[in-house]
């Protein structure tokens, strides 16, 4: 009867270990954190993004931007934007705002593009084991716009 107890416990304590672990990878399945924009068109690096959560919703502020060699001014300025961001510099500015968790993806936010100055409504998830970040800009229908696939910065 002894022996039986710690195996007993043995068995119990691994059992509630590994059911845990399910709950604890769902945790970590989160956009919070440091990320690189890659351009869905040329295939390079455009921005690091710092994505934080307040009150349950997500922010993305730029960090850094990755410009050509050529391009004199290392923070330029949204020339393009309209309302508060109206010739503000790009580093520092927040280009996602409002998104909220449903499901398994972040709705009903807002992304700023400053290369033209748009502002488009924004959905992502979080794909390849927390990885990478599909971010979707679009205009009315999220099947009317288009993606950018970002990667997680260590």
């Amino acid at each position: 009867m002894k022996k039986t107890v710690p195996l007993v416990l043995s068995v119990l304590s691994a059992f509630i270990a590994f059911a845990g672990m399910p709950l604890l990878a769902q945790a970590e399945e989160s956009p919070v954190g440091l990320w690189k924009s890659i351009d869905d068109k040329s295939g390079k690096p455009k921005a690091l993004i710092r994505i934080t959560e307040t009150a349950g919703e997500l922010q993305g502020k730029i960090e850094k931007l990755f410009l050509e060699a050529d391009v004199a001014e290392k923070n330029p300025k949204c020339d393009k934007c309209e309302g508060v961001n109206k010739d503000q510099p790009i580093i520092g500015m927040t280009i996602l705002s409002g998104l909220k968790k449903d499901g398994d993806e972040y709705t009903g936010g807002k992304i700023l593009d400053p290369g033209n100055g748009k502002l488009y409504s924004s959905k992502l998830s979080v794909i390849e084991n927390n990885k990478k970040l599909n971010v979707r800009g679009y205009i009315g229908a999220p099947m009317f716009g288009r993606t950018q696939t970002w990667v997680r910065e260590q």
